[in-house]
């Protein structure tokens, strides 16, 4: 008896530490997806595509993308500048959004039609973003601590060879947070997440699947060149493309690490676009 009772302690203590190690490794794997190389700066012509459920183009856009990332605060900032679309309310829109460390992001949006610049309140994460299937909140990348991560599995996911993890927000975030949980598929590669799923918040069945279509290794990056996010609920899907372009050295209308001018990321330019 004593001898079996001896056996259980130590089945139940290898259990336990399985568990920690299992969970630390899921946190480290997070972390490093949060943690890929970044160019200091990305000047990217980008293609946005509004899709019905029908499968049928109801909208399409350039946008112009100049994004910052800053090593020493590792935190990024990006404005758009919407050039082309041919729904013309849409035509003229610019966002900006400063990534803050340890409280929500800046977020101001220039909406052409009313001539002018608000800031978007943290109360409005959970609105679409210009009409695509993106939130605000999908905007802003979560802090790795803000949820738990649990690796579920290793599987090749679309021809990744990935890990699979569940992030679930924290008691201190769950509040704030936007879906019930995620399940994304990490490339172990790359440590890019190339396929993620998430969860409703009212009653945690699935919502929304993102889905990266194509990576290219530019410049020594890592950069996801096109990713699909489509609402499983209501059918309606936003593919996002980097432009080609067959003269430019990488393929795309993509220049990384050229210098981009500090006014750009300002309100004032939202307004006067210089």
């Amino acid at each position: 008896m004593k001898k079996s009772f001896k056996k259980s302690i130590l089945a139940l203590a290898v259990a336990m530490v399985s568990t920690v190690a299992f969970a630390q490794d899921a946190r480290s794997i997070v972390d490093a997806a949060l943690n890929i190389k970044k160019p200091a700066y990305n000047h990217s012509i980008i293609e946005m595509d509004l899709i019905n459920k029908a499968g049928n183009i109801e909208e399409h856009r350039i946008i112009d993308e100049l994004g910052r990332y800053n090593e020493k605060t590792d935190t990024s900032d990006v404005v758009m500048n919407f050039k082309v679309s041919n729904n013309k309310s849409n035509q003229g829109i610019k966002f900006l959004q400063m990534e803050n460390k340890g409280k929500d992001d800046d977020k101001w949006i220039y909406m052409p039609s009313l001539k002018t610049t608000r800031r978007v309140n943290s109360s409005e994460g959970s609105k679409s973003f210009t009409g695509t299937d993106a939130s605000y909140d999908d905007m802003s990348t979560r802090e790795l601590d803000d949820d738990t991560h649990e690796l579920l599995a290793e599987e090749n996911k679309n021809g990744y060879d990935c890990w699979k993890i569940k992030s679930t927000p924290t008691a201190a975030t769950v509040a704030k947070a936007q879906y019930q949980y995620r399940i994304q598929w990490i490339d172990k590669k790359t440590n890019v997440p190339v396929y993620a799923e998430m969860y409703d918040k009212k009653d945690g069945s699935l919502l929304k699947v993102l889905t990266v279509d194509s990576l290219e290794n530019i410049q020594g990056y890592t950069i996801t060149t096109s990713t699909t996010l489509k609402n499983v609920k209501s059918g309606h899907s936003t593919r996002i493309a980097a432009q080609k372009n067959p003269k430019s050295p990488n393929g795309y209308n993509i220049i990384l690490d050229k210098p981009i001018p500090d006014n750009v990321f300002t309100q004032n330019y939202l307004n006067t676009a210089k």
